[in-house]
């Protein structure tokens, strides 16, 4: 499977919830590669974090799943400390919390 197949898979199985995530990344740009045009540049990472997220608690377990991913994608040096992506993490709970309840909107 490539990855556009696999990006289309996960898009289909979380729906829009794969874009708010790419979004979250790219607005909080952790690494400094977002630009202006290029709002995929996260696209690879969302793809690995959104299938660990079942297993997430809280936004600590979030947080640690998210630096350990971008440690993955760059190394432990680029990526950083681990509280860099504490307010991340807070974003993406409150959107994962939120996927359940058609009540409110992600």
């Amino acid at each position: 499977m490539d990855e556009e197949d696999k990006r289309r898979r996960l898009k289909r199985e979380y729906g829009t919830l794969f874009d708010v995530l790419t979004e979250i990344l790219f607005r909080h740009d952790p690494i400094g590669i977002g630009f202006e045009e290029n709002r995929d540049e996260y696209d690879l990472e969302a793809e690995t974090i959104l299938p660990r997220l079942w297993q997430c608690q809280s936004v600590e377990d979030v947080t640690e799943i998210v630096h350990q991913e971008f440690q993955d994608w760059f190394t432990p040096e680029v990526a950083g400390a681990k509280e860099k992506y504490i307010e991340i993490a807070e974003d993406i709970w409150r959107v994962w919390s939120l996927r359940g309840d058609s009540s409110k909107r992600i």
